[in-house]
């Protein structure tokens, strides 16, 4: 039995040494293979016409973000005031700028966290905002079910996040060539 314990223990070592730089990366990867577009399109909804549309947002924006209060004012956007304005704008620059951090790597921890708290204000939009909450979309932990797009979903976009909140961004990232060029810097 001592062999085999042996052998586990050295193969699973060398598979946990692995997984130091292999863990952070594949989340990278993951979340540019799943959610880069889809944000980045989604960022895109919400800009207005022309260059001035940087920091003016689309109707479409609005009715996205605060749903029932862009209806009760009749779909008129000058009624809404500069606290709509900046979440609105907030929430379009996140969607354009924490992606790409979090895809080379850079502001890792930080950009992760932020889109964490995306995604739970997105969701939160979702079924407060948006009624989002027919079975089927908003779904429900230890059912039989795992496709809905709020609970399932999310919970394995906040996991993937949550990976790269805790571990950063490893080997491969810019985090970790700023961390080693100020570490020689230091010795120097």
């Amino acid at each position: 039995m001592n062999p085999l314990v042996s052998i586990h223990d050295k193969v699973f070592g060398l598979v946990e040494t692995a997984g130091t730089w292999l863990l952070p990366l594949l989340a990278r990867f993951t979340f540019a293979a799943v959610l880069l577009i889809y944000y980045w399109n989604s960022g895109l909804t919400k800009l207005g016409d022309g260059i001035l549309g940087l920091f003016s947002p689309s109707i479409g924006a609005y009715s996205q973000i605060f749903p029932k209060q862009l209806e009760a004012v009749g779909y008129d956007v000058s009624q809404l005031g500069l606290y709509h304005w900046a979440v609105v704008m907030a929430g379009t620059y996140a969607e354009f700028i924490l992606p790409p951090l979090i895809v080379i790597g850079l502001f890792t921890r930080l950009a992760a966290l932020g889109m964490i708290g995306f995604v739970v204000v997105q969701s939160l939009t979702d079924v407060y905002g948006h009624g989002a909450t027919d079975l089927a979309t908003l779904g429900a932990w230890f059912d039989n079910q795992s496709g809905s797009v709020i609970m399932d979903q999310r919970l394995f976009w906040v996991f993937t996040l949550g990976i790269l909140v805790i571990r950063g961004a490893g080997a491969l990232s810019v985090d970790a060539l700023l961390r080693n060029r100020a570490q020689s810097t230091a010795m120097a």
